[in-house]
């Protein structure tokens, strides 16, 4: 089956309504057993131009697409930025509110480069708001399932926030090596769990997640 093409239809149905200013949000790294989550943003207004050629959500992109892509993304919309929380914060927070404070993150990010987010809608990915639990003032948002497919903005803030947090995984890999992460950035993989049962978790490990390890799908 060829993969969905996202478009700006839902942005523009925002923009029929009043809506003048929009931000794509997609998180990456949340099922991953070693390294940050990551949530990206980026902020595009009613000007916005024609997508960016190959855009998809950064799920059904090999790599070296992502990597050619990615500048693209960021030349294309007004505004980008990723925030993270790390391994130690899930496994202190859990999951869910590590979103959130990434997230938290990337705002700020966003408003340290000019970004005038409170005036702008919030477009997340699935059906639940982990921003708002976690915001001193409450966020616009629209969650929306599938939005990384179907949403331009949310399909280049997938992107972006992808390729990030896949070169520090790599960054990463120099300083822990033998656990794969130039291949795996982390999550799951036959070489991943080998890997931890002969070296131990390194400091970059969820260790609450290593801990139900027995229940996670080992690749084969």
């Amino acid at each position: 089956m060829a993969s969905v093409s996202p478009t700006l239809r839902f942005e523009k149905s925002l923009y029929r309504t009043g809506v003048t200013s929009i931000v794509g949000v997609d998180e990456v790294g949340r099922g991953a057993l070693a390294g940050p989550v990551a949530v990206g943003m980026v902020v595009i207004d009613t000007a916005v131009k024609r997508i960016p050629v190959g855009l998809r959500d950064s799920k059904l992109l090999p790599e070296a697409a992502r990597e050619a892509l990615e500048p693209h993304c960021r030349k294309w919309v007004l505004h980008h930025a990723v925030g993270m929380a790390s391994a130690a914060e899930v496994d202190s927070l859990g999951i869910m509110r590590c979103l959130g404070l990434a997230g938290a993150r990337a705002m700020e990010l966003l408003e340290q480069g000019g970004a005038q987010i409170r005036e702008s809608t919030l477009i997340l990915d699935g059906n639940y708001d982990y921003l708002n639990p976690v915001l001193m003032r409450p966020a616009r948002v629209v969650t929306r399932i599938k939005a990384d497919r179907d949403c331009a903005s949310v399909a280049a803030a997938s992107v972006i926030a992808k390729v990030h947090r896949d070169r520090l995984m790599i960054e990463h890999s120099a300083d822990y090596p033998g656990y794969g992460w130039v291949s795996n950035k982390g999550y799951s993989s036959r070489e991943h769990f080998d890997a931890i049962a002969e070296l131990g978790p390194s400091a970059l490990h969820r260790l609450t997640w290593l801990r139900d390890a027995a229940t996670l799908p080992i690749p084969t």
